[in-house]
């Protein structure tokens, strides 16, 4: 498997449709192509759907389902990865902060295991060689030729081998993109608690879309606090039921000492300063983990439909 080039297929799939899903394509001037899912471009709920499986290199499906979170309506993003670990962790995780001039992004992709610049990668031990790359980038702003030319050399191609897809977090894809990335932080949250997760064999979440906000602070505080407060995992595991049980209580975000409001207030009591936030916080409110050795479940957390009421309807 390549993960690069299966992205930059869903690549070709998303431009061919620019038209009937709401989203532009141009190139910058190094021939970089630019999928616009969500920043300048309406997008959708298709763009968006299309938009997540492409950090998710084409190794995991995305899907909506009715839903009803307290008194919210809306749809539930579903994902299920039978490559949790390639899907999840050396593609989708948002672990490059791609800069610029007057330019930030949050970027996820497959891009991120040829340019190999995170800790994270190295202790996965997955690299890729790749002769095009395709990246995702959270952003309010179109990626200037700068950025383009930075990525491009940062992942030993030319920007012409290079595809960005991309869409503020205030829209409906970028939304969506990121509701999308329950089992990403789970699998995140593992890690982070030394859990070897190549035992982790498939995946699947779901949590509720927010309501689409005006800018991108409250967006990113409804979309933390769908996952935070609403998300449900399941992973399939071959371990020790001990271990299981044991590590299972500290996986869900009210593990951690920041839980217990909307996430837009932790951030403003933390002076705006996202390093000033427990990183333990950011997992789904329910996990359970299935021993495939031995057939048991393990579950722990809770929906709190209290809070994501707060914030999806303030």
């Amino acid at each position: 498997m390549n993960l690069n080039e299966m992205a930059w297929r869903r690549c070709d799939e998303l431009a061919a449709a620019a038209e009937k899903l709401g989203i532009s394509v141009s190139k910058s001037v190094g021939g970089t192509r630019i999928i616009d899912c969500g920043v300048k471009a309406p997008g959708g709920l298709e763009a968006g759907r299309a938009l997540a499986e492409i950090s998710l290199a084409g190794l995991g499906q995305v899907s909506f389902s009715p839903g009803r979170t307290g008194d919210w309506i809306g749809p539930v993003v579903a994902i299920h990865t039978d490559q949790p670990v390639l899907a999840c962790m050396c593609s989708e995780y948002a672990g490059w902060q791609v800069t610029g001039e007057k330019f930030f992004g949050m970027g996820s992709g497959p891009m991120r295991c040829v340019a190999c610049r995170e800790p994270l990668i190295e202790y996965l031990g997955y690299r890729e060689k790749a002769d095009r790359v395709v990246g995702v980038l959270e952003t309010s702003k179109l990626p200037t030729d700068e950025v383009c030319n930075k990525i491009a050399e940062q992942c030993n191609v030319s920007p012409d081998r290079l595809t960005l897809a991309v869409a503020r977090t205030a829209s409906i894809a970028g939304t969506l993109q990121v509701v999308a990335r329950s089992v990403e932080t789970a699998l995140h949250k593992m890690h982070e608690l030394g859990y070897d997760l190549h035992k982790v064999v498939s995946g699947f979440g779901s949590a509720p879309l927010p309501p689409i906000a005006a800018d991108d602070l409250v967006a990113i505080g409804r979309t933390n606090d769908a996952i935070l407060y609403c998300g449900e995992v399941t992973l399939w595991v071959r371990d020790d039921d001990d271990r299981l049980a044991d590590i299972v209580q500290h996986v869900p975000s009210l593990a951690s000492r920041d839980y217990g409001e909307p996430f837009a207030k932790i951030y403003e009591r933390a002076g705006r300063d996202f390093y000033k936030i427990d990183p333990l916080l950011f997992s789904p409110a329910v996990v359970m983990l299935v021993n495939l050795n031995s057939g048991r479940t393990h579950v722990f957390g809770a929906i709190r439909f209290d809070i994501v009421r707060e914030s999806f309807f303030e």
